[in-house]
């Protein structure tokens, strides 16, 4: 079976996001959405909101699942006999960042790390760009998914 995470904060979840899912689905079994928490981090969404937010915009497709953790990517990999992590890369920046981190992975675990390119009409977009824009009261309906739309 091949079971992918694809982690990260989803603060919002974004088109973006959800197009590297969709995409990604036809190459795995299963794909597990995987909320990290940092205590360290201020978040504009609860965790609770973020994992609605992907449930809701995945409700329809049976091989995503939504779970949150804390601690090493790569240990819940192995908690839950994940073979994969799934990325997505808008940048070169992007790339070098998570390039660092994947070898990173494999030395420690031999988990490998699959990287898909954002599609050019998403690659501009992230979740700090759309915090600003909400915050800021601007049109942020474009960069979410109706999930998201619909609770703000």
């Amino acid at each position: 079976m091949r079971k992918a995470i694809f982690p990260g904060s989803f603060d919002p979840i974004t088109l973006g996001h959800e197009d590297i899912i969709n995409r990604a689905l036809p190459l795995f079994d299963e794909i597990v959405i995987a909320i990290g928490v940092n205590a360290e981090k201020k978040y504009m969404f609860t965790l609770e909101e973020r994992k609605q937010f992907i449930e809701e915009t995945f409700k329809n497709e049976p091989k995503v699942t939504v779970i949150t953790y804390q601690g090493l990517t790569i240990e819940l990999c192995q908690k839950i006999n994940a073979n994969f992590i799934l990325r997505g890369l808008r940048n070169p920046a992007d790339f070098e960042f998570e390039k660092a981190i994947a070898h990173t992975n494999r030395e420690l675990s031999k988990i490998e790390t699959v990287f898909l390119l954002t599609a050019a009409s998403t690659s501009f977009i992230s979740s700090s760009i759309v915090r600003d824009v909400i915050r800021n009261g601007g049109e942020f309906q474009k960069l979410v998914p109706k999930a998201v739309i619909l609770s703000i």
